[in-house]
C-alpha cells in the first residue's frame, strides 16, 4: 500500500470532505429503497412445492406465519458435491440472524435445487441453522432465474436487460414475496449477482478496509 501520510488537521479535512459524500450517498440510498418499496406487485398464479424438515410443503408454508418472505437463491446444483464457495460465504454471513426478521413480519429462507438430503448433510457439516429448502421437484428456480436449463456456464439477458451469469447452470440472488390475509402471494422484487452485494455484511466491512474487497 502506498498512501499519503499527513498531519491530523489534514486528515480531518479529508475525512470531512468524504463524510459529506457519504451522507449524500446515504440519502440517495434511502430514496432508492423507498422507490423499491413502491414497485408494483406481481400476483403468482403458479404453485410450487419444496422439500424441508417436515417433508414437502407449498410456497405459503415458507412464510412461517409472516406476511413477507425473502428467498436467498443459494447455488447448489443437484449433482454438486458442495454449494458454491461464494454462496457459502454469503450463508455464513446471515446464519444465526434469521430470527431477527420476525420483528419486521418477515421470514428469510434459502432455496437450492440440490435434493433435501444433501442440504441436511451440508448444513450439519457447516453449522448452518437457517431455514433451507430444496426446489428440486419444482420449477421455482427456473421461474425466478436461479437456475438455467443449460447445465454449463452461460449468460442470460433477462426481460429487464439485466445480464445474469450462471455457473454450471446455477445463479445466486434474492427474491422477495408478500402474502395477504386471503393467502394470495405476490412477487415484489428480485436482484442477482452484483445487485445483492450490499446484503452481505462482511463485504460492507471489507469496503472500509484500505485493501478493499476480499473477493
Amino acid at each position: 500500500m502506498n498512501h499519503e501520510v499527513v498531519t491530523r488537521d489534514a486528515w480531518l479535512a479529508a475525512r470531512a470532505e468524504l463524510l459529506s459524500k457519504e451522507k449524500a450517498h446515504t440519502k440517495a440510498r434511502a430514496t432508492l429503497a423507498a422507490e423499491r418499496r413502491r414497485l408494483p406487485w406481481l400476483k403468482l398464479d403458479k404453485t410450487y412445492s419444496f422439500a424441508g424438515p417436515n417433508g414437502d410443503v407449498d410456497f405459503s408454508e415458507l412464510f412461517a406465519g409472516q406476511s413477507q418472505l425473502v428467498v436467498y437463491h443459494l447455488m447448489f446444483g443437484p449433482d454438486w458435491p458442495r454449494p458454491c464457495i461464494g454462496c457459502t460465504a454469503w450463508a455464513n454471513a446471515f446464519n444465526g440472524t434469521t430470527d431477527q426478521f420476525k420483528r419486521a413480519d418477515a421470514q428469510l429462507v434459502a432455496v437450492s435445487r440440490a435434493p433435501y438430503h444433501q442440504l441436511v448433510q451440508t448444513a450439519a457439516n457447516l453449522g448452518w441453522s437457517f431455514p433451507w429448502f430444496s426446489s428440486f421437484n419444482s420449477d421455482f428456480n427456473y421461474d425466478f432465474l436461479a437456475s438455467s436449463p443449460d447445465a454449463g456456464d452461460s449468460v442470460i439477458v433477462n426481460e429487464n436487460g439485466e445480464r445474469l451469469e450462471f455457473d454450471r447452470g446455477e445463479n445466486h440472488g434474492v427474491s422477495v414475496f408478500a402474502r395477504n390475509g386471503a393467502g394470495d402471494i405476490y412477487h415484489t422484487y428480485s436482484a442477482y449477482n452484483r445487485g445483492i452485494e450490499d446484503l452481505n455484511g462482511a463485504m460492507g466491512y471489507f469496503d472500509l478496509l484500505p485493501k478493499g474487497r476480499a473477493w
